[in-house]
């Protein structure tokens, strides 16, 4: 009995943290026990104006951007070997964005391979479909899906996470092959055979959480839960690379300088369902980013911090949200970056269905740049299927 009690929670757990990741719609083929295959698709599409934007430099620019489209497929052998494959749009070409084996031997321990999201921020993980307002709007503050890694902060590499204490305690530790910060994104063996000094290292990158409230299921996060939780966490996670820093040109080559990358971040979220009312939720984070004194405009602390209200009342197709968003990075060059955003979310569907209108002020002064001070408008659409 306590065998077939162990099998059915393994199983469980299986299909939380494929829920967890695959939140879209989709659809699933079953042939055979345990044995299947999902496919979906997604799409964020946004119309924008940008103060100054114009070819003129003068006039406000009026853009429609495809910013997003994205194919899901995943596919189970039976209750412990399980995988996804995800691609998303990169100019007019489709790359892969995720190609992963996941081992689920308990809820307590996952073994996931392949092109994957290092651990990082809640921000990082939730990405730019499931954050507060929709998009990736952390862009200012939350610079990890940017610094190396092959396409949109993912990497090559095995994570090793799991969920403790009734799923209120989240792990996660990785191992990536790890790219070079400064002169381009080279492995460390490119970067070695370019000539530069650099050691052949991974990167190395971890993640811990802890929720007072409900437990969040999966290792891919969500960075908002549009009300549907009581939510209160905390987490910390940082990354960090021998050599991950460089700086000369790989091509001629020409040695330069080398260091070491590190970063840490402290991320927490609060939400809380008001009974007859809807929503609340306040989520803040701060950063700390470390190149060894050689790229300074990318070394610095950051912090950022949004509020939302999901009203209970639905409008029409679904519910309202307004919301509010703040983020700055003081980088170690002297020049300091705000962006600020207030706008509203109509959710129809969850992540599925959504659409956004947000007004945004950008600011950037300090050091040897040119002063900033810029307004944009953007209204955006995102859907899953």
């Amino acid at each position: 009995m306590r065998t077939e009690q162990s099998v059915k929670k393994l199983a469980l757990a299986a299909a939380v943290a494929a829920c967890s990741l695959n939140a879209h719609a989709g659809a699933t083929v079953s042939f055979g026990e345990d044995k299947s295959i999902s496919v979906g698709f997604g799409l964020r599409f946004s119309g924008s104006a940008v103060e100054d934007a114009a070819t003129n430099n003068k006039n406000y620019s009026s853009d429609f951007s495809l910013d997003s489209a994205r194919i899901f497929l995943g596919g189970s052998l039976n209750k412990y070997i399980s995988g996804f494959f995800n691609t998303e749009k990169d100019g007019d070409t489709i790359k892969v964005l995720d190609a992963v084996v996941k081992f689920t031997i308990a809820p307590e321990f996952n073994v996931w391979v392949g092109r994957v999201l290092s651990p990082s921020d809640r921000a990082n993980m939730a990405g730019a479909y499931y954050s507060l307002g929709g998009g990736y709007w952390q862009s200012v503050a939350s610079r990890y899906g940017y610094n190396g890694g092959i396409f949109r902060g993912r990497d090559d590499g095995v994570v090793v996470w799991g969920q403790v204490a009734d799923g209120k305690l989240s792990y996660a530790l990785g191992v990536a092959e790890g790219h070079t910060f400064g002169i381009g994104a080279l492995t460390q063996s490119q970067a070695k055979a370019a000539g530069t000094g650099s050691k052949d290292s991974f990167m190395y990158s971890g993640r811990l959480q802890y929720d007072f409230w409900d437990a969040e299921p999966g290792y891919y996060g969500t960075g908002n839960y549009l009300g549907s939780k009581d939510i209160l966490a905390i987490a910390i996670a940082g990354r960090y690379q021998k050599n991950g820093v460089l700086t000369g040109d790989p091509v001629t080559p020409t040695p330069g300088a080398k260091g070491d990358y590190g970063s840490y971040n402290i991320d927490f979220l609060l939400e809380k369902q008001i009974k007859g009312y809807g929503g609340v939720s306040f989520e803040a984070a701060y950063y700390d980013y470390d190149t060894d004194n050689l790229i300074k405009s990318e070394e610095g602390k950051a912090y950022s911090a949004g509020a939302g209200y999901v009203f209970e009342q639905p409008v029409g197709w679904g519910k309202v949200q307004p919301f509010v968003r703040w983020q700055r990075f003081n980088a170690d060059n002297d020049v300091n970056s705000k962006a600020y955003d207030v706008g509203v979310l109509y959710i129809i569907d969850g992540y599925n269905a959504q659409i956004s209108a947000t007004y945004r002020k950008f600011k950037s002064s300090g050091g040897l740049s040119t002063k900033v001070d810029q307004d944009s408008f953007t209204a955006a659409m995102q859907f899953q299927f």
